[in-house]
């Protein structure tokens, strides 16, 4: 199986600036797509950005300009870079990655999520 682990979350004043990261373990052979998403409280969770093996990114327009994601292939890591944040950025941030494993002979494709960090913009 596959975990990721997230971190970097925290509290900030608004125009600050945090770094998410989020590390994938396991018996991994491959990973594909690599993103953020967030959820605040009463809403859906919503896309953020997300990255492919290829290099494609995705952002939400909200955050066009100020976030950056990255991802670090060698050690399985994908970065979120937040800049200018606002305080209608104040949610839970979760990790998520399509995930090629090994289970015995195997190779499995699963989809997975993080725990989840909370990052609160607030003056």
């Amino acid at each position: 199986q596959v975990q990721l682990v997230e971190s970097g979350g925290g509290s900030v004043q608004p125009g600050g600036s945090l770094r998410l990261s989020c590390a994938a373990s396991g018996r991994i052979f491959s990973i594909n797509i690599m993103g953020w998403y967030r959820q605040a409280p009463g809403e859906e969770r919503e896309l953020v950005a997300r990255l492919t093996s290829g290099g494609s990114t995705n952002y939400a327009d909200s955050v066009k300009g100020r976030f950056t994601i990255s991802r670090d292939n060698a050690k399985n890591t994908v970065y979120l870079q937040m800049n200018s944040l606002k305080p209608e950025d104040t949610a839970v941030y979760y990790c998520n990655a399509d995930v090629t494993y090994y289970s015995g002979s195997y190779r499995v494709l699963g989809h997975y999520w993080g725990q989840g960090t909370q990052v609160t913009v607030s003056s």
